[in-house]
């Protein structure tokens, strides 16, 4: 209520509460928006295969030595293609998880979803994830929680692959940034490998998973290594994906590199690139 200078009290509504009332309910996007977020959890849900879910259910951790995750469209084409193409891998699990950029809560599969895990059939204790979809800020911590909960960390080692924009690489000398596509890396305290490539240059960062990742390492003592490749070329090129092979040459006696897969694997896996001439 409000009084005027007469005496008066009129019973009045702030202005700012009417037009934001009015607006959301003029903006049917908002409202959508607003629905959706109310109808769907951001909870990050795990499916493992009968085999891995009884382990787990029985209190044991999985066995793992490696634990190479892919972020992004190129690291996770590279290992399809030079590891995953093979027979020696089993599909063992994914998760699933909705954001405002992100639906993979509707994959019913393994192979429909975007987070995919694999287990070397031969030493088990091998493992690949490959991440193309958007993980949110607030999802990421419970993303590795879930993940890292389920595995042995005792003498575990991760290696994480993830793209990144040439345009978010900061240099003195931005003429290295026409040697596109190269490679970056940033490690643990715990780690005591031989990198590939030279460390990140400051001021330069890693963000989203690979970042929270490497924090989780260090927190807990982990070996791990990330490698960031920068490219110029915005989607899957088969020039990027290339410059993955160092790092999976490193790991050669847990992972066997195919070093010349297939002519009908490369089409599969890069026909969408129209950039690169290599494959066609």
């Amino acid at each position: 209520q409000m009084a005027t200078f007469f005496g008066e009290v009129l019973s009045v509504y702030s202005r700012a509460v009417e037009e934001d009332e009015d607006d959301l309910s003029e903006n049917e996007e908002d409202e959508q928006i607003r629905r959706e977020l109310e109808e769907k959890s951001r909870v990050v849900h795990l499916h493992w295969n009968p085999e891995v879910s009884e382990c787990l259910k029985s209190g044991d951790k999985l066995q793992c030595s490696d634990f190479i995750l892919a972020v992004g469209h190129n690291a996770a084409r590279f290992l399809s293609v030079h590891a995953l193409a093979s027979s020696h891998w089993d599909v063992v699990g994914h998760s699933l998880l909705w954001n405002e950029r992100n639906d993979s809560t509707t994959a019913k599969t393994a192979v429909e979803s975007a987070c995919v895990f694999h287990r070397q059939k031969d030493n088990p204790s091998v493992w690949i994830c490959q991440v193309t979809c958007y993980i949110a800020e607030d999802q990421l911590f419970q993303w590795i929680e879930k993940v890292f909960d389920c595995l042995q960390h005792r003498e575990m080692n991760v290696t994480v692959l993830s793209d990144s924009s040439v345009a978010e690489y900061k240099a003195a000398d931005y003429l290295r940034c026409s040697s596109a596509p190269f490679l970056r890396s940033l490690h643990s305290s715990a780690f005591r490998g031989q990198s590939v490539c030279p460390s990140l240059e400051q001021p330069n960062i890693i963000t989203g998973l690979p970042a929270a990742v490497l924090n989780h390492c260090e927190v807990h003592r982990i070996s791990a290594v990330v490698y960031q490749c920068y490219s110029d070329v915005v989607g899957a090129d088969s020039v990027t994906m290339e410059t993955y092979k160092p790092v999976l040459t490193r790991l050669g006696k847990s992972i066997q590199l195919d070093p010349s897969p297939s002519t009908d694997v490369l089409r599969k896996f890069t026909r969408t690139n129209i950039q690169s001439n290599l494959y066609i």
